[in-house]
């Protein structure tokens, strides 16, 4: 994906995020700590917001603890401003995740928040499989795939636990609950970059 939409998206969610990464950050812990307090959501005032992040964004919320996965849920379309998508994800990660129990105060000391701006979007044009695997950007594309009414997402990121094309595509596949040996005329995808910022639980200030 080095189309000029994709250099200019980048560029600017960089920029976004060196300017107001820090109260992103602060919007999905307030939106976690204030469940774990309340039991309850957190009603996001926009109007306390800046304007920046009141466009509408496509984010994922991603929690680590100890260096592993510790909750993960986010939007492939920005559907919503960036500000209330990230308030919702940040809770789904934190209490929803079906693949966790709901995070406990406990566990926050120890806790990573990371915070990802996606791109639109675009059709992924191949082939056949190697076709795919070629074409596939190592390090900066995140993909979603979708065949047999199933589908999953990676972001980018994954390449740091995945740095091969092959162990990407085939733990996507995984993830969605296709064979790693899956392969269809009616297999599709989509890719999209992403930029990114994140701090420890305790450095965040609400």
């Amino acid at each position: 994906m080095n189309n000029p939409k994709a250099i200019n998206f980048a560029e600017a969610t960089r920029q976004l995020l060196n300017v107001h990464g820090n109260e992103a950050l602060t919007l999905a812990k307030t939106s976690i700590h204030h469940s774990l307090e309340s039991e309850k959501a957190f009603n996001l005032d926009l109007d306390n917001v800046s304007q920046k992040l009141k466009s509408n964004g496509a984010s994922f919320v991603t929690l680590n603890a100890s260096g592993r996965l510790r909750g993960c849920i986010g939007s492939v379309e920005a559907w919503r401003p960036l500000a209330t998508d990230i308030v919702a994800n940040a809770n789904q990660a934190a209490f929803h995740d079906p693949r966790f129990a709901s995070l406990k105060s406990a566990e926050t000391p120890g806790l990573d928040v990371h915070i990802s701006v996606l791109s639109p979007s675009e059709p992924f044009v191949f082939t056949d499989e190697a076709d795919f695997l070629a074409k596939l950007n190592v390090g900066v594309d995140g993909l979603i795939i979708e065949d047999l009414n199933r589908r999953a997402v990676f972001l980018p990121s994954v390449w740091s636990q995945l740095p091969t094309p092959h162990q990407f595509l085939n733990h996507l596949k995984a993830k969605a609950g296709l064979s790693q040996n899956h392969w269809s005329a009616t297999f599709k995808a989509w890719r999209f970059i992403a930029a990114e910022t994140g701090a420890k639980w305790d450095d965040i200030s609400i």
